[in-house]
């Protein structure tokens, strides 16, 4: 017995040595949540917002994307933005990486309550904190923010004075625009907000068609290939997705220019 002990030993040794190493799950998608609460958002429309993208998070399309395929997830971090000063992070990052993470993250989104509501709208710095958020975040494959709202930047710098500083190199940015000001948000989105590989503004018509959107939205950040055609909107807006590609070929005569309100229907603030 003495003699077969080193024997065993080297048998489980060589088997163990067989067996294939656990390889840790990808994480394709590192995904930045940007929320407008300025003063142009009411309390009605600050609820929808956060529950329609809670929502939209839990329906089992965007769960099976998220999961998709096997062995990936997503790592995702949500925050709440209006003036100059005023970010905070709402969810930190977190791994989905089954449908409870999912659901929990969707739930602390949920039950968010409003802080301020007396800001202006500083999408500059809203764009620079989403950025620098991704310095502790996990390694995933993209770097995307998703970033909601419903009027143009009225406090401090664009967007643009960061990127021509490289503070906004290597990420997509996405927006989510809801219509209802004047002028146009979507315009100032296209032409000032979105950059990356594949970027789009997505049209939401009102605060009420923010959940819809949003399902669409996270489906095509979530899976690069996913494609989404123009669809025609009632009331005469003429596209619900405007693209980096759409904004170069058209040169300014896109559907969103086109969907511009005739006359002002409320201003940001």
């Amino acid at each position: 017995m003495r003699r077969r002990a080193p024997l065993m030993a080297g048998l489980a040794a060589l088997l163990g040595a067989a067996l294939p190493v656990p390889v840790a799950a990808a994480c394709k998608l590192a995904l930045v949540l940007a929320l407008d609460i300025s003063s142009s958002v009411n309390d009605q429309e600050y609820r929808l917002q956060f529950d329609g993208l809670a929502h939209a998070l839990e329906r089992p399309e965007v769960i099976e994307a998220i999961l998709s395929p096997p062995g990936a997830h997503v790592a995702a971090i949500a925050y709440e933005w209006s003036g100059y000063s005023q970010q905070d992070v709402v969810a930190g990052w977190t791994r989905l990486d089954s449908p409870e993470a999912v659901r929990a993250f969707a739930s602390r989104l949920r039950s968010h309550q409003r802080v301020y509501s007396d800001f202006p709208t500083a999408i500059g710095k809203a764009v620079e904190y989403g950025a620098k958020l991704f310095e502790k975040a996990p390694i995933c494959d993209r770097r995307v923010i998703d970033i909601s709202g419903d009027g143009e930047n009225n406090d401090g710098v664009g967007p643009e004075y960061f990127r021509a500083r490289g503070v906004l190199d290597g990420i997509t940015i996405n927006g989510l625009v809801i219509l209802g000001a004047y002028p146009h948000p979507g315009i100032y989105y296209r032409e000032h907000v979105m950059q990356g590989p594949g970027a789009f503004v997505a049209i939401a018509r009102d605060f009420e068609d923010y959940r819809r959107v949003m399902i669409d939205k996270l489906l095509r950040e979530i899976n690069a290939e996913f494609v989404i055609g123009r669809n025609e909107a009632p009331g005469g807006v003429g596209g619900d997705w405007e693209t980096e590609d759409d904004a170069k070929r058209d040169g300014g005569g896109s559907a969103l220019t086109a969907a511009a309100p005739r006359a002002p229907d409320r201003r940001a603030r």
